[in-house]
């Protein structure tokens, strides 16, 4: 019974490695959540602060993000992404419902600093969604991201 015990430790070990591993790799920073669980707030809305800093990559020169709605399609339901920092706006929508595809990116080019992204939706309904977001350099270069989420209601 023991060796069996050490197998599937060793297994899950090696897969928490793995995974932890991958996410460093790939610079992955995303977030979701269900934006009105209960279907019943039509101005629902989540807001979190983003930090973009220098963490050895490089001072960070913008935040890109994108949305994805991963909920059932539902005509005229929609989510909305904006993005704020100091005198600065960009906002997006995933124009299609439910289609599980992202958003056009867009990126706000304001340094290292705090951004402010604001998730909401077009009418009552509950909608999962993911966002995409990371801090990069002038070239690109994936830098230090740091999330605070602020609101969710």
């Amino acid at each position: 019974m023991q060796p069996n015990i050490l197998k599937k430790l060793s297994i899950s070990i090696f897969m928490l490695a793995y995974t932890i591993g991958y996410a460093q790799l790939s610079g992955a920073d995303e977030g979701g959540a269900v934006l009105d669980p209960t279907g019943t707030v039509r101005n629902f809305t989540g807001y979190a602060q983003i930090t973009c800093f220098d963490n050895g990559n490089g001072p960070a020169d913008y935040l890109e993000a994108d949305i994805i709605d991963l909920s059932a399609p539902v005509e005229h339901l929609l989510v909305n992404l904006l993005l704020l920092k100091g005198d600065r706006a960009i906002s997006v929508s995933d124009t299609v419902s439910g289609d599980a595809n992202p958003s056009p990116s867009i990126i706000l080019q304001g340094g290292n600093g705090v951004y402010l992204l604001v998730v909401n939706k077009t009418d009552v309904g509950a909608r999962q969604f993911v966002v995409d977001y990371h801090c990069k350099t002038a070239t690109g270069i994936h830098t230090g991201t740091d999330i605070n989420v602020k609101q969710f209601e």
